[in-house]
């Protein structure tokens, strides 16, 4: 018996019958799948929620779109549990499978990777690890984990953040901007890129430095190795509030470190078939061939 956590979108209609369907599917080949008290009572199916850890599950179906799927990342918690993504709503750059094949992802995916109708593998996504180190205090404070980005923002409007950035160690210069925001290649494409930051293709690692908004003659991003450190200081008395993957974490103030650094722990996605990145980029820019 596998158990399957599903995670579906609170607001789409659909997510919850789709959620139904799998669950039908996967009782009667004998499987439990479950949903987190949360997510059952959001959608109505109460019959299907348990008190689990999530990382126990052998298997995650995230059911909805790109917010979704963060979402299954958050709460596996770096674990390596699979994740298949089923869009439902707009093109996105995370899911995969659409509704009408679900049931045949789901078969291809207990097939096997190596058998005759199975054909899928692993994708494994870089993670950023989320440190803040307080004003004071020697060791390390609270942690996150992103698959996105970290973000560290001002919190009053009409006025600049200033923040020290270290890499590994070494002073680099002192930002006067909205924000900042360091990045891993799957977020390259996300908030950074709205900011005017690269596009990396997820095959890579690597941490992405973007300012957001910068009061400053340098305003480019920086592409640096994985292995490399990232310290951010908040030097102004203005303080900064910080998320991880677009959920509010902390706030940070005057004299307040946060430390980022790859994370040992991936994101595991069930991709079937070849998945072409700069396909889907096109898709979404939509892109002539000439």
């Amino acid at each position: 018996m596998n158990q399957v956590l599903l995670v579906a979108h609170h607001q789409r209609t659909e997510a919850a019958a789709l959620a139904r369907a799998a669950a039908s599917w996967l009782r009667q080949r004998g499987d439990e799948p479950w949903m987190t008290p949360e997510d059952a009572a959001a959608l109505d199916l109460q019959d299907l929620a348990a008190e689990r850890d999530p990382r126990q599950a052998q298997l995650a179906l995230s059911l909805g779109g790109d917010g979704t799927m963060l979402r299954a990342v958050q709460l596996l918690d770096g674990a390596p549990v699979p994740i298949i993504g089923v869009n439902v709503g707009l093109l996105g750059y995370l899911t995969e499978v659409e509704p009408q094949a679900m049931t045949a992802a789901l078969e291809r995916f207990v097939a096997g990777p190596d058998a005759d109708h199975g054909d899928w593998q692993v994708e494994r996504r870089m993670m950023v690890d989320i440190v803040v180190q307080r004003l004071g205090d020697d060791a390390e404070g609270p942690r996150w984990r992103a698959l996105n980005e970290g973000v560290l923002e001002k919190q009053e409007p009409g006025h600049t953040v200033r923040m020290m950035v270290r890499i590994d160690g070494a002073p680099f210069t002192t930002y006067a901007a909205d924000g900042l925001i360091v990045a891993t290649p799957t977020g390259s494409t996300a908030y950074s890129l709205s900011a005017r930051g690269p596009v990396v293709s997820p095959r890579h690692r690597a941490l992405l430095l973007t300012p957001v908004s910068p009061h400053m003659l340098f305003d480019r991003s920086l592409v640096l190795d994985p292995e490399e450190t990232v310290e951010v200081e908040v030097v102004g008395h203005r303080p900064v509030v910080l998320s991880a993957d677009g959920q509010r974490a902390a706030s940070v103030a005057e004299g307040d470190t946060v430390i980022f650094r790859a994370s040992a722990a991936e994101a595991h996605f069930v991709r079937f078939g070849r998945r072409r990145f700069h396909q889907i980029l096109k898709a979404k820019f939509g892109l002539s061939d000439r």
